[in-house]
């Protein structure tokens, strides 16, 4: 079997807090062998210290993770926390590395992880993936693709983008003793089963098509010929009133980030959208996109009222339990983005409640919020998100 523990704790003291986040996971694993710590870290808190106690509090077990912009599990909702996972699996093997240097070089990064696959076997015949990213490296939407593009098409991937609570100042990604800014961690998962992933956001038009006349690397500088800041507010100004914003006079770096994370960039894909975070403005009034932006493509700014976030998290969670079937669902991770918790403020609870819903009490639920959400399935809409919920089920 396949088990899935999760603790969840917040406090003044890292070493303490961390503890009590591992001994909630054990108590709720039921199992003295830990296999795998996925770890969700809270900037409050120091990373080593964290990563150094669930290490040693689970004999030296395989540890991913990385920084937050908040933390869930099925029991509660919580900021300036730490969430840890205890994976617990006869029917799962887990292969944890980390590769430094993406922002300078993103291939060659991701091809060293790409080397390190496991192959799969008559015994374990399926390949899937957690991938976590530094989410300023502005490589969000590069790394995840040539990653994927590397590995063929039998993988399954999910993961997201570390956050720093809204900072915009550094995120780093853990793996085993290890933490690292401007890099990746990854844990192969090889299984008898086959891991379920979905993915779903709730975006629309807010302006009228708009075309990047400057932009280079992650970085937006003019939208129809004039500063891309300019235009967001422009867009804007007359929806962000209605919600007490006052486009004109927001200032400081949360304030503008925050503001950011509620309009975001649509890309015209097939029938939808795919969603571009804004994180933070630059002086000379351009943005800052955690991938790629590319001169010359049309462009969308977006909105999403309340109730169609909370639909997103519960049509991603359905689309995910109807791909099971009939399989036992030993846990749930999700990834969902720190921009619908800002979208949602109080309300963000319904949409994890939904998740709770569709999978029923019993089924164990580890959460974070990101810059950015990863999901890739062959043959749909997959790779690098932003305001969506990616849910990755594992099979009992």
């Amino acid at each position: 079997m396949t088990k899935l523990g999760t603790g969840l704790a917040k406090g003044e003291d890292s070493i303490q807090v961390a503890e009590q986040a591992v001994k909630e996971a054990k108590q709720n694993l039921g199992e003295e062998r830990v296999d795998l710590a996925i770890v969700y870290c809270s900037t409050k808190y120091d990373y080593q210290k964290v990563v150094n106690t669930v290490r040693q509090l689970t004999n030296g077990a395989p540890l991913i993770g990385c920084s937050t912009g908040g933390e869930f599990t099925e029991k509660k909702v919580e900021k300036e926390s730490i969430a840890v996972g205890l994976l617990h699996s006869d029917e799962m093997k887990f292969f944890t590395y980390l590769e430094e240097g993406l922002k300078e070089d993103d291939l060659g990064t991701m091809k060293k992880l790409a080397e390190k696959r496991p192959q799969v076997s008559s015994d374990y015949p399926f390949l899937g993936g957690i991938l976590l990213i530094d989410g300023l490296a502005g490589k969000g939407e590069e790394a995840p693709v040539n990653f994927f593009n590397m590995l063929g098409t039998d993988i399954i991937l999910g993961g997201g983008a570390a956050a720093d609570d809204l900072k915009f100042e550094k995120t780093f990604v853990f793996c085993n003793d290890k933490i690292a800014s401007n890099a990746v961690s990854l844990c192969y998962i090889l299984s008898k089963k086959p891991l379920i992933t979905s993915v779903m956001h709730g975006h629309t038009p807010l302006s009228t098509p708009l075309k990047v006349t400057k932009a280079k690397g992650n970085v937006l500088y003019e939208v129809e010929g004039k500063p891309a800041w300019e235009v967001w507010k422009e867009y804007t100004r007359e929806d962000a009133k209605k919600l007490g914003i006052d486009v004109d006079k927001i200032s400081t770096p949360t304030e503008i980030g925050s503001f950011l994370l509620r309009y975001e960039l649509g890309i015209p894909a097939g029938k939808g959208y795919k969603v571009r975070v804004p994180l933070s403005k630059n002086d000379d009034g351009s943005l800052n996109f955690a991938c790629t932006i590319p001169e010359g493509i049309t462009i969308f700014i977006m909105k999403s009222p309340k109730e169609d976030q909370v639909f997103s998290a519960r049509s991603a969670a359905e689309i995910a339990k109807q791909r099971a079937g009939d399989t036992k669902i030993a846990g749930a991770l999700i990834f969902d983005c720190v921009c619908r918790a800002i979208i949602l403020g109080e309300d963000f609870v319904s949409a994890v409640e939904e998740f709770k819903k569709v999978f029923g009490e019993g089924v164990p639920i580890l959460g974070w919020e990101t810059y950015g959400e990863i999901c890739f399935r062959t043959g749909e809409f997959s790779g690098f998100h932003n305001t969506t919920s990616v849910v990755m089920l594992l099979p009992e």
